[in-house]
């Protein structure tokens, strides 16, 4: 299992490579890359800040979660925290496990949570000045679905 942020940019296609390297007994990879992106011109820039030890800390429990809930032989999550340009990718989650099924339902799982609890705090920078970003009633819905 692997967990990190990082503020350098990363190449999605040379993470899946390393990921994929060698499994002989996963029947099944799926990957997610989130892309950040300009809204329509909204977002110039956007900033992600986390909590060195902590984010990761509760990244890693999410993930030892789906780890177990899917029956995952491994899995990857890389993080992007600094500034982030439009078009460049803010996260890579790789889930491998025996069938499709389990793979795709476990990065959804682990997306949801990214997305929805984990703890980052986004800020959008553009024409109009700086917002904030919370997350929509589609992601807490989205997240929701997990607890039954």
């Amino acid at each position: 299992m692997t967990i990190a942020l990082q503020d350098t940019p990363f190449d999605p296609g040379v993470l899946l490579a390393f990921f994929s390297r060698g499994r002989t007994e996963t029947g099944a990879i799926v990957t997610f890359t989130g892309i950040a992106r300009a809204d329509g011109g909204k977002s110039e820039v956007l900033e992600l800040e986390a909590y060195p030890g902590f984010t990761e800390g509760e990244i890693r429990r999410i993930a030892e979660e789906a780890r177990v809930r899917f029956s995952l032989h491994d899995l990857m999550v890389i993080h992007r925290v600094g500034k982030i340009k439009p078009g460049a990718p803010i996260v890579f989650v790789a889930t491998a496990a025996g069938h499709r099924r389990e793979a795709f339902e476990a990065a959804d799982f682990l997306m949801d949570y990214l997305k929805s609890k984990a703890p980052f705090w986004k800020k959008e920078h553009g024409p109009a000045g700086e917002k904030w970003i919370e997350p929509t009633e589609r992601d807490h819905a989205d997240v929701a679905r997990w607890d039954g």
